[in-house]
């Protein structure tokens, strides 16, 4: 039997997502992420990505390939104070699922570990997108080529 299967299966995470975007929709910080029409695909890829994460069917893979996490939230600024906030809404989130407690601890060390790897600047700028995108190796070396040639 899988942690999937022993928590009550998809109901169980689609009830933890639902009450994560119910606070993330709350959040001044976060809610600029997710787009009001966007709320409900973000909330089926996160359902599918734990689903399968915790043993349950591989729909997440079948349908966008590997994770690729920290790939995927590069585009975004994801400061301390954003893992924070983040990590608020999916608390309140895990709680109201009312998990046994081994499942719970079980549960939230994975997505403690999980949001402090999001991390992808130390800067206070909130999480978003980054203005004008992340910068590249060439367009850095080309705004230093420009610094040194000023």
């Amino acid at each position: 039997m899988t942690f999937y299967d022993e928590v009550g299966g998809h109901a169980t995470f689609e009830r933890i997502v639902d009450v994560f975007y119910r606070e993330v929709a709350l959040d001044p910080v976060l809610k600029p992420m997710y787009p009001e029409e966007d709320l409900g695909p973000a909330a089926e890829r996160l359902t599918m990505f734990l689903v399968q994460y915790w043993g349950g069917p591989a729909t997440y893979g079948e349908r966008r390939g590997h994770p690729r996490l920290r790939m995927r939230h590069m585009p975004f600024r994801v400061d301390p104070d954003a893992r924070d906030r983040w990590l608020r809404c999916m608390r309140i989130a895990v709680d109201e699922a009312e998990l046994s407690p081994l499942h719970e601890a079980t549960l939230w060390d994975y997505l403690e570990r999980a949001a402090y790897a999001m991390v992808n600047t130390m800067e206070r700028s909130g999480i978003g997108p980054a203005p004008g995108g992340r910068q590249t190796l060439e367009t850095r070396s080309t705004s230093q080529d420009s610094t040194e040639n000023a």
